[in-house]
This record gives structure tokens, sequence and C-alpha cells, in this order.
């Protein structure tokens, strides 16, 4: 009980916090980015008449709606399902209330202030309070797209990004599942969404809009504003960085502090329902086309770039992976195939519209090989207990395909390149200039979240545990955490 309060009343002094705020606050501007302001005439007679208004465009809002929805259902039910077939019978319930109850708090939290603090102009690492509670975001409300001159809904925008948010916090789980507090886990996910996931949401995806690059002064002004890794360069098309290395090293550093579950080494701990694992990953990479695709916030041919990219180097990752496992220890796995996707899957995703077809399958192969011997080699070599190997997929492969944005968005490679706002065109294309700029982009997330993550942890362990007791943990979480079982039989 003492555990439900201490999380009750942190929400509490956070929401109430932020309301106080709130009452003290200048309305909100109601679009992240309006219409060029024509200069004022010598003769005001001859003033022109004030430009309208952007409208957003309906089928791109559809798209974007769409999306976000596929983006849902990857965290409920298919993360829940994927990672709870992976652990033991008495643990399945814990790990689908885990990831369930985790979306469903985030879920308030970014529209509390989460998405003010990561998609309103502040500094360079953070936001402003202005939209605490969504306050000014309208029916009528706009945003930017990459094109300019086109918007969508601010309300799409913000459902999109919330459940980005909400997924990436749930992939944490499966590094420490079968042992932790959940009391615990949830206080410790209020502290990292706060300060791990919304800084790097600002840092590598707010910027003013395509709209604010009219000449080369505007765009230098307007640069100035973005966030962090933004000015820097770095391209993450849908989360790379900010959702899958930033979760992997949370998850990380969770499984080294919380330390490993009791016979770890000892005693089997083989998945209980591959079956449910297999419909987990399907669901998975079914969303993950909102996820990717839905990122060009266009229902443009990017769009479809990134759909292809997600469709064949998911399946490509999968046959690697596969086809590894099978040369080294002799049979092929449904858990390997069904990893292989999800490595496929993570690495692809900041590649997924800057780089063309056979970069993203040269992704792909790259992906299955390299993490699976993040789950084997690398494993060994760390020593921690990652439960459902967060970081060897989700770190290796956001790393992977974080480094290799850099060499394939090349137009030489068949990407994209990186358009210019002010010139209207694709720029000159410097390859070693844009790697040095991924790497600052991965670079920053390692430090960023693992320091976050050591505090929040630690913060947590001193003042209600991050570990149930042995006999607990021996039991199983679904009973002596929620007093129930998955089957009875």
């Amino acid at each position: 009980m003492k555990h439900l309060f201490v999380m009750l009343a942190l929400l509490g002094a956070i929401m109430f916090g932020t309301a106080a705020w709130a009452d003290d606050k200048a309305p909100a501007e109601t679009a992240v980015v309006t219409a060029p302001v024509a200069a004022p005439a010598a003769d005001a007679a001859a003033a022109p008449a004030t430009a309208p208004a952007l409208v957003a465009n309906k089928g791109d809002n559809a798209w974007v709606m769409i999306s976000a929805a596929l983006v849902i259902l990857m965290s409920i039910p298919g993360l829940a399902l994927f990672y709870g077939g992976l652990v033991r019978s008495k643990n399945m319930l814990s790990v689908l209330m885990q990831v369930f109850v985790t979306f469903s708090l985030i879920s308030v939290l970014w529209v509390v202030y989460g998405y003010s603090v990561a998609f309103t102009e502040g500094g360079s690492f953070i936001g402003v309070l202005d939209k605490l509670f969504l306050k000014g975001v309208t029916v009528d409300s706009v945003v930017a797209t990459f094109s300019k001159g086109v918007v969508i809904s601010e309300l799409a925008y913000v459902i999109f990004q919330g459940a980005f948010a909400a997924i990436t916090c749930g992939l944490i789980v499966g590094a420490f599942a079968e042992r932790a507090k959940f009391s615990a886990i949830l206080i410790f996910m209020v502290i990292w969404f706060t300060l791990s996931y919304l800084p790097m949401a600002h840092m590598v995806w707010y910027w003013a809009g395509p709209d604010a690059y009219l000449d080369a002064a505007a765009g230098e002004a307007a640069g100035k504003t973005a966030g962090f890794l933004f000015q820097k360069g770095a391209l993450d098309f849908a989360g790379g960085t900010v959702v899958h290395i930033n979760a992997a090293v949370a998850g990380l550093i969770g499984a080294i502090l919380i330390g490993k579950r009791v016979g770890y080494g000892r005693e089997s701990m083989a998945p209980h329902s591959l079956t449910f694992t297999m419909i987990g990953a399907s669901l998975l990479w079914f969303g993950w086309f909102g996820f990717n695709a839905g990122s060009a916030l266009e229902a443009s041919g990017g769009a479809a770039l990134a759909m292809v990219n997600t469709w064949v180097a998911t399946a490509c990752a999968a046959m690697s992976w596969m086809l590894a496992e099978w040369m080294l220890k002799g049979k092929p796995s449904m858990l390997g195939a069904a990893s292989g996707a999800v490595a496929g899957l993570v690495a692809i995703t900041p590649a997924a519209g800057f780089v063309g077809v056979m970069g993203g399958i040269i992704i792909g192969l790259l992906a299955g090989v390299i993490c699976l011997w993040g789950v084997n080699g690398l494993k060994s070599m760390l020593g921690a207990d990652d439960s459902l190997d967060v970081f060897g997929v989700h770190g290796v492969g956001g790393i992977l395909g974080s480094i290799l944005t850099g060499i394939f968005c090349s137009p030489s490679l068949g990407g994209t390149g990186v358009y210019d706002y002010v010139a209207n065109k694709v720029g000159d294309y410097d390859m070693t200039a844009q790697v040095i700029s991924q790497l600052w982009g991965v670079g920053t997330v390692i430090v960023w979240s693992g320091v976050v993550s050591l505090v929040a942890y630690k913060l947590v362990d001193i003042f209600i545990g991050l570990r149930v007791p042995e006999e607990e943990e021996r039991e199983g979480l679904d009973i002596t955490s929620h007093g129930e079982t998955a089957y009875h039989h």
C-alpha cells in the first residue's frame, strides 16, 4: 500500500505543479508553424491581403491518425505478447501488466506535460511548458510536415508522437522482466520519461518547420531554435536514437543494477510460449508500418519508400538471423526468425525514409547477423541478465541503423540525400560529415540515457526498492504481485 501512495503522491505532485504553472502562462500559439508573413508595404493602402492560414490536408491527416493507431497496436497487444511469450508462464501476466500500464501511464503524462516539453520552442535540449494539458491545441491548430505549405492537424501529431513515447517506455521492461517491483517500474518510468525521453525527442526532432526557411538568414535563425542534435545534422527518421538506443541503454542499466534472476545460468528460463512471441512479432511488424511510414507525416512517395524499406529490411533480417543461427546451431528456430525480424525493424527505423531499397536490404541483412551476436557474444561479454535481450536487439540494432543511415542516405547509393529548404532542392552530400553527425546522435543518447537511468534507478531503490523478495520471485510475479495467473490447468 505504501508503494501505491508513493506513486500517487509523485503523479499528483507533477499534475498539481504543472496545472499551477499553466495558470501563470500566456495562451499558447495555436500552430507550431504558420504561413510566412508578408513584409509591410510602404503604402498601407497598397498592402496585400493577409496570407491565408494553412489548412491541414485531409489525406495526410488520415494517414497520420491511422499510423498512430498502428503504433498503439505495436504496444498493446504486439509488444506485450512478444515479451509475454518469452518469459516463464508464472510471469506472463506480470509482463502484460507492465507493458499495458506503462502505456497508459505515459499516455496520460504525454498529454499533461510531455508534448509541451518535447515539441515547443525552448532551448536546444528541452522545450517549454506553454502547452500543458494541451493548452491552446485546438481542432484548428496545425503543425508542419516536411513540405513547404503542407500541414497536418496538431491533435493528430499529438497522438502520433504520444504513441512513440509510450512504446519506448514499454520496451525497457523486457530487460529486467521477472524480478522487478511493479511500483518501482512505474515510478522509474515517470522519472525516465521526463528526464530522458522528452529531452531526446526535443533534441532530435524539434525544428521550426520548412516554411521558416525563406532565405539564408531566415534559415540560419530558424536553425538556432531547433533541438541540439537537429542542429548537429543527425538524421533519425523514426526513432533509432530517440526510441531504441534510448530505451536499450535504460534497460541495460536496469538489468545490471537489479541483478540477475534467481537461478540464472543454472535453471531453465526458456520462453513459455513461442506461439505468443510469434504473434507479437507479427503485430509489431504490421504496426511498424505506421511507426516508420507514418513518420513521413504525409501520404507521399516518401512514406511509400519508408513502408517498402520497413517491409524488405525486416524480411532480410529475419532470413539472415535464421540462416546464421542454422549454420551455428544446426537448426533454424522460430525464436531466431522472430528476433531477426524485430532486429530488422529496429535497424531500419532511423533510415526508413532516407535510404533506397538496396540500402534497406543491406541494413536488414547486417542487422540480423550483428544482432544475433548482440544477444549472444555481446551479452556474455557484458555479463548482465538482460532478460529479453533489449540491448542486444534494440541497442545494437539502433546503433547499427543510425550509423548506416549516414552512409546509405547518400544519393550516390540510392538514398534521398538531405533536403536544403533554402535552395528548395537536395543539397550536396558529404558522407563523412553525415556519419560524424550520426555518431553525435548515438553518443549523446548513450550518455544521456545512461546518466538519467542510473540516477533514476538509484532514487527508486533508495525509497522503495527495485526488486521483489527472492521467495516472491521464485513463486512468480503473477501471483505475488497481481494475485492472478495466466493459465488454469
